[in-house]
């Protein structure tokens, strides 16, 4: 299964509930502290359970909501590419559709409740039999199914499978099923074991945080390799093995112990008396000791914890992939979502595209979804318009919203750099420049406008001209023309003023 979307309310800074829709590479966008971050960590909370990396708490209720006496968050997550057939009832097969679990858009929605930050309460938002006759069979006991198919005389194949019943209730009811959509709980009485099959199905999600450690005590940083080490030696089989190995070095370290006392017996009894063996327990063992050399260097022997910030960094998150993919694999979860923030911390430019692009080819694989935050204009350079999502933020509002042409009619990323990043660049200047000359209204552009004087240099490159034009044409000559030095450089004010009267003359005109 993926995400298709998810919606949040109440939540850190997300007051009303705020929509946002996920692609296999989904990229938020947007100023600091503008909530980026908040959406992976909703997401970590829904899908970990408070066992992940983010532990919810009533300090996470919007501060504004409960000021006004509202104290519930609410997580909740579409998914599509929904399994063909699920088990909620012991082994026997069914479908989500069969069983009315799907919401009006055919989607899977599981909606997350917590109270003032405290324990979830899960639900099911599915279009779903309201009729006397056919609601609630969810919640009905083999026998209560059997009962009703007997005093309506519905026929029915097989009389001890629920799935099987339940279908052959709803269709005997065609007619009066009232579907509407409504929200099942499915963490109390009989629905719970509805969502403990429910969960095998969902993806595994890992988030990797921008603050992660990465000094040189964070025993992660000394060697992702010993990290492992602890984590394969918590396999169940391995604890099983090593056990073995402890009793039987035990056991023979015990014999020897014995008859070397009973040999000190018969020349010195009173020495042999007062020995005895000491002999660790096998759960006192430390096998992480026995590894405790293994390591990660470069081809100088630099151990990873003496290496570059960028490095240690490059290295963690590549660690972090690997772990995922690895509990993946072993835990048998059909699929799996990395969520990654800021991934061009510490990052060269050329390591950032190659991230990106690792990126990209990570969530064109099956049964995977890639979430990343940044801030990183080359970044986002590197992506497509629909990997975007742009975090934006007014008085009164909060939208997430799908990249759209803005000032100018067609996707622009230096437009995207701009909103997001407030990046004033001459290559954002160039493009609004270039769309109002191909639109035939730099004339009108440039009427009524302050002048100011420009040094223009004539192609024998000595011949100067003195001419007055507007702010605009000052910029666009210079960027065009650096051979010319008898001007005195525009300053990254100016640049970022030209940018805003292009922006609005753009928006009077016509689309």
């Amino acid at each position: 299964m993926k995400i298709k979307t998810i919606k949040i309310k109440n939540f850190r800074s997300y007051k009303d509930v705020v929509e946002i829709k996920f692609g296999d590479l989904t990229t938020f966008v947007g100023k600091n502290d503008i909530g980026k971050s908040t959406v992976l960590e909703a997401l970590d909370i829904f899908f970990n359970d408070g066992k992940g990396v983010i532990k919810l708490d009533k300090e996470d209720v919007n501060k504004q909501a409960l000021s006004e006496g509202d104290t519930e968050t609410i997580i909740s997550v579409c998914f599509e590419e929904l399994p063909l057939s699920i088990v909620i009832d012991s082994t026997n097969q069914t479908t989500l559709q069969d069983e009315y679990l799907l919401n009006s858009s055919n989607e899977l929605e599981i909606v997350k409740k917590y109270s003032n930050g405290g324990k979830e309460k899960v639900f099911v938002n599915a279009n779903h039999p309201i009729g006397n006759n056919c609601k609630d069979l969810l919640l009905k006991k083999n026998t209560e199914l059997q009962k009703i198919i007997r005093d309506n005389t519905i026929p029915c194949s097989n009389q001890t499978i629920n799935a099987v019943m339940r279908a052959a209730i709803w269709q005997h009811y065609g007619s009066e099923l009232e579907l509407a959509d409504i929200e099942i709980d499915v963490t109390k009485g009989d629905t719970k074991s509805i969502w403990d099959k429910l969960q095998t199905y969902l993806p595994m999600y890992s988030l990797f945080q921008s603050d992660r450690k990465n000094s040189d005590g964070d025993s992660e940083v000394q060697d992702p390799l010993k990290e492992a080490v602890k984590q394969i030696l918590n396999d169940a089989s391995l604890k099983t093995k090593f056990d073995e190995i402890a009793t039987e070095v035990k056991n023979k370290l015990q014999d020897v112990a014995t008859r070397t006392l009973a040999k000190i017996q018969e020349m010195n009894p009173e020495i042999a008396s007062s020995l005895n063996p000491i002999i660790p327990a096998t759960d006192s063992l430390k096998w992480a000791d026995v590894f405790k050399s293994v390591s990660i260097t470069g081809d100088e022997d630099i151990p990873i914890n003496k290496r570059g910030s960028g490095v240690k960094r490059l290295i963690l998150l590549n660690f972090f992939r690997a772990e995922a993919e690895r509990r993946r694999t072993q835990e048998n979860i059909p699929s799996i979502v990395y969520a990654i923030e800021e991934p061009e911390t510490s990052q060269h430019t050329e390591h950032q595209k190659k991230l990106i692009k690792a990126f990209i080819d990570l969530s064109n694989t099956a049964n995977t979804q890639v979430i990343v935050t940044t801030h990183s204009p080359a970044l986002v350079k590197e992506l497509e318009f629909q990997h975007l999502r742009l975090v934006k933020s007014s008085p009164t509002t909060k939208t997430i919203e799908n990249v759209l042409p803005n000032r100018l009619p067609y996707p622009s990323l230096n437009e995207v750099n701009f909103l997001a990043f407030s990046e004033i660049t001459e290559e954002y200047h160039n493009e609004l420049y270039g769309y109002i000359e191909l639109e035939s209204e730099m004339t009108n552009y440039r009427n009524g406008k302050t002048t100011m004087q420009y040094n223009k240099l004539r192609k024998d490159g000595v011949t100067i001209v003195v001419e007055n034009i507007v702010l605009t044409d000052y910029i666009r000559h210079q960027i065009h023309h650096p051979e010319n030095t008898n001007n005195t450089r525009y300053t990254n004010q100016q640049l970022s003023d030209s940018i805003d009267l292009m922006r609005d003359f753009i928006m009077t005109l016509t689309p």
